[in-house]
């Protein structure tokens, strides 16, 4: 079965990627040499040559230098798609730090857990976020917290009245100088004494990217410079429309998730691209943004390109511009598809990867062979197989096993996890945990995700860690939590509970429960409260059981 997809690659897809020795700083500073006055980054209307970056990555290097980061100085950047993104994030590559991406949607236990395993010692975070960050400071080894907001690079009036809103919503946040806290747009005015060179290789350390994992504890990937070059070249190579220098490519994904940073981050500036940020999703807010600045490549989540579709007024929008779209995060719905396709006039298919992996592995061809329901084939430079999950050989074509990859992307190691790391890694190849089948073209099809992981919005949630917390509430008993079908997230997160005797509660009051132990996007969405749970033999609870009660539920609603 050996590499029989490459028989479908298009033209201009090479079997096997060249990888630059380089860092993403060596690529900033030749893309600042080349393309000095090509715009990099576009953010509301505001523009950032590859020149101005280049300038701003080493001033705050030089920032972070004097405060006393130094190779393998661990610096967590906690904020949305902002310009000071890039900015940090090229800074400390610059100086051999490594980078630990945090969800701004954390609260305190996950972000304390977080700094804590990464040993993280600085923080770069949205000032929304200040209060969150500084509750949980003194229990973990951060000596500086740098503070940002999102005016601070917004255009003229838009900079003038956006504290306004902050007011008006009831976000704005005053954080006050104290010992330890360091303003961004200090730092950026101040002078320093030159960071001195640091030789960074390929194969040193770049980031800890934290993951899920089985057990339902945050794993840190630990990701080289080469795996994040390497993905980034190998994305670049299959978007055959990608034409360096001119393209737009649509930046919503959030840089701190894998994805994001590989199809956004990096290939905008390997492409010599312009990113358009996007800090958050807003429906009319990335219409006009697709529209204004002629959007050619937008990578995205199934969730993404439905509410596009469903928007009542996107007929008045012009999305011709969109030549190519990659889908990840959860399985890609065919009527999506053709719907967005015949809405742009682009292309959009499915691929498939993982935070460990860089994240890419997969994807169906932009212009070749597409098939429903697959994941597509192995990116250039990658190999891939169905193994026996128990004796790790390889499969027929057809037969269902665990889907193993193999390539320069695959990370190094998880952080400090020696025994869950050997149960992945084994002579190169990343055992994944997902269950699929390969058919005779080479085409690869996911028959069950992760063991009773559950994908909402691109974001993967572990049941585990959403059962502990309901745990602790004092009126339950018993809990399990599984991912049902949801026509817009793709899977929604649901809790089945069972009260201890003479106990009542509410869905709402459990729910509300949640919210300041969880973040947002883990918090159940609906309660169903129990007299039992479907269990095995051994007692463990059978979370397949109820999602099929759920599918089966949902099937006779619809034909009521």
């Amino acid at each position: 079965m050996k590499n029989i997809w490459l028989k479908h690659y298009e033209k201009t897809v090479p079997e096997t990627v060249e990888i630059p020795e380089a860092t993403y700083y060596d690529l900033l500073v030749e893309a600042a040499r080349d393309y000095p006055n090509q715009s990099a980054y576009g953010f509301f209307g505001k523009t950032f040559t590859y020149k101005q970056v280049l300038a701003y990555v080493d001033q705050f290097a030089d920032a972070l230098y004097d405060m006393g980061v130094r190779k393998e100085t661990r610096v967590a950047i906690m904020l949305p798609n902002l310009p000071q993104y890039p900015i940090v994030h090229f800074a400390v590559m610059k100086l051999g730090g490594i980078i630990v991406p945090t969800n701004p949607l954390y609260v305190e236990r996950e972000i304390q857990y977080q700094l804590n395993n990464s040993g993280a010692e600085y923080i770069v975070i949205l000032n929304l976020l200040f209060n969150r960050v500084k509750s949980v400071w003194k229990d973990t080894k951060i000596k500086n917290i740098v503070v940002t907001g999102v005016k601070e690079y917004l255009p003229g009036l838009l900079k003038l009245l956006y504290p306004i809103k902050e007011k008006k919503e009831g976000n704005y946040v005053k954080v006050n100088p104290e010992e330890g806290v360091f303003f961004f747009q200090d730092l950026m005015k101040k002078k320093y004494r030159r960071a001195e060179k640091v030789d960074v290789k390929p194969d040193d350390v770049a980031m800890f990217l934290y993951t899920g994992g089985t057990t339902g504890v945050s794993k840190g990937a630990v990701l080289t410079h080469k795996n994040l070059v390497a993905n980034a070249f190998q994305t670049k190579h299959w978007v055959t429309d990608i034409v360096e220098g001119q393209e737009m490519i649509l930046s919503a994904l959030p840089f701190f998730h894998s994805y994001g940073m590989t199809t956004c981050l990096h290939l905008s500036l390997i492409s010599r691209a312009k990113a358009i940020l996007v800090p958050r999703f807003e429906i009319k807010m990335i219409l006009d943004a697709i529209q204004k600045n002629r959007v050619t490549i937008f990578p995205g989540v199934p969730t993404m390109y439905i509410a596009i579709n469903n928007y009542p007024e996107v007929k008045k929008y012009n999305l011709s511009f969109i030549k190519a779209c990659i889908s990840g995060g959860a399985a890609l719905p065919v009527e999506v598809q053709k719907q967005f396709e015949a809405i742009t006039g682009g292309r959009l298919v499915e691929g498939y990867g993982l935070s460990e992996a860089s994240p890419v592995t997969h994807a169906n061809p932009i212009h070749g062979l597409r098939k429903e329901g697959s994941i597509g084939i192995p990116f250039p430079s990658t190999d891939s197989m169905i193994v026996d999950s128990k004796t790790l050989k390889e499969l027929p074509i057809g037969e269902i096993g665990e889907l193993a990859v193999k390539g320069p992307q695959i990370m190094k190691e998880y952080w400090q996890r020696p025994d869950e790391t050997s149960q992945v890694l084994h002579d190169g190849w990343l055992y994944t945990g997902d269950m699929a089948r390969v058919d005779d073209d080479g085409y690869f099809f996911i028959v069950d995700r992760k063991k009773d992981m559950i994908i909402a919005s691109g974001f993967n949630i572990y049941p585990r860690e959403v059962e502990e917390v309901l745990f602790q509430h004092p009126k339950i008993e018993e809990a399990a939590v599984a991912g049902i079908p949801d026509a817009y997230r793709g899977e929604t997160v649901k809790a089945y509970v069972i009260l201890k005797a003479g106990q009542t509660a509410t869905e709402e009051e459990i729910i509300e429960f949640c919210k300041d132990k969880l973040a947002k996007f883990k918090i159940p969405k609906m309660v169903e409260i129990r007299k039992e749970l479907p269990k095995s033999m051994i007692g463990k609870v059978l979370r397949r059981v109820l999602v099929e009660e759920e599918k089966k539920k949902m099937a006779e609603g619809k034909n009521k």
